[in-house]
């Protein structure tokens, strides 16, 4: 089974372009908690940095599930095998992406 943790749509397309499945967003999205730290500033233009903690909205492994997630999901948490990404991302003329080809292990 296959769980969009997403706040959109995953198209997967064939090589043609064609529309494969569309799997709709679960209404859950999973995120990694930040906060903000100041930095200093740059001719009076303040700097920070964005420090990522742990999962919020990720459900438990669960045997047959697949979630998907966002690439930053996935690289924090390199252990869980049970997290895919959008891969082979197909754009537009205008860069606009429009869907995937596969899932990212």
């Amino acid at each position: 089974m296959l769980i969009n943790l997403t706040p959109h749509p995953i198209v997967v397309v064939g090589d043609s372009g064609e529309t494969l499945r569309v799997i709709p967003a679960s209404g859950m999205i999973a995120r990694l908690k930040t906060t903000t730290e100041r930095c200093g500033s740059v001719d009076g233009v303040p700097l920070s940095r964005t420090v990522f903690g742990e999962p919020e909205g990720l459900p438990d492994p669960e045997d047959g599930t697949l979630y998907i997630v966002s690439q930053l999901i996935k690289s924090a948490l390199p252990q869980r095998a049970d997290l895919v990404v959008p891969a082979e991302v197909v754009r537009d003329q205008a860069g606009n992406i429009i869907g995937c080809k596969s899932l990212g292990l």
